[in-house]
């Protein structure tokens, strides 16, 4: 792959860009594997390219856990004109992202509301409100807290106050999206498909 990345245009992500945005489909953020420790400075860079050429304003992956690669990409990314949002799990805390903010105007937080809940965060809320200028996607999820059992439930059983961050984005203006994530046991005889329609009309009537 490192040695594809070398040659390989960065033309075909533009075309494949534009196919998009004529359908109507915006893309916003790009995860290609290509941001980690293993990978070389040539892979990391032309991944941040690529997402620009799709028209992505941001990469996503998982928090490598390495202050000092955090700050690689994060200067990488300052110099392609990108962000990096870091994406969590249970390990999420509110200090988690700190030393990566810190280190780079490029570096972000892809948070995982859901997420962000089981791990036993209590004011998920507060988070958002604290950094919402450095939140660049967010996923959404309905999962139950620690106490609870941590499951992962379809939307409106679950622990994750969606209805209330999605009304604290929109009545603040707050200028990032969020993403249906679709992880709960999908029901007998129902589908993915009919399970993020009933996810989105969760939230037009949160919104409502």
């Amino acid at each position: 792959m490192a040695q594809w990345r070398a040659t390989a245009p960065i033309s075909k992500f533009e075309e494949l860009g534009k196919t998009y945005k004529k359908a109507g489909v915006s893309i916003y953020a790009f995860k290609p594997d290509a941001f980690g420790m293993q990978n070389t400075d040539t892979e990391i860079e032309y991944g941040m390219r690529a997402a620009k050429a799709l028209g992505a304003t941001q990469v996503t992956l998982e928090h490598p856990s390495n202050d000092a690669h955090t700050l690689k990409l994060g200067k990488m990314a300052e110099k392609v004109g990108i962000k990096v949002g870091y994406h969590g799990h249970e390990q999420q805390t509110y200090t988690f992202w700190d030393t990566a903010l810190a280190q780079s105007p490029a570096n972000a937080l892809n948070l995982d509301f859901g997420h962000f809940v089981a791990a036993g965060n209590p004011t998920p809320l507060e988070m958002v409100k604290k950094y919402h200028e450095r939140i660049v996607s967010m996923h959404i999820k309905d999962r139950q807290t620690k106490a609870n059992g941590r499951g992962n439930l379809p939307w409106g059983q679950g622990d994750t106050p969606i209805a209330d961050v999605l009304k604290l984005i929109r009545d603040n203006k707050y200028n990032f999206p969020a993403t249906i994530e679709l992880e709960y046991q999908i029901p007998k005889g129902s589908n993915s498909v009919e399970e993020v329609k009933k996810c989105l009309e969760f939230c037009k009537q949160a919104l409502a």
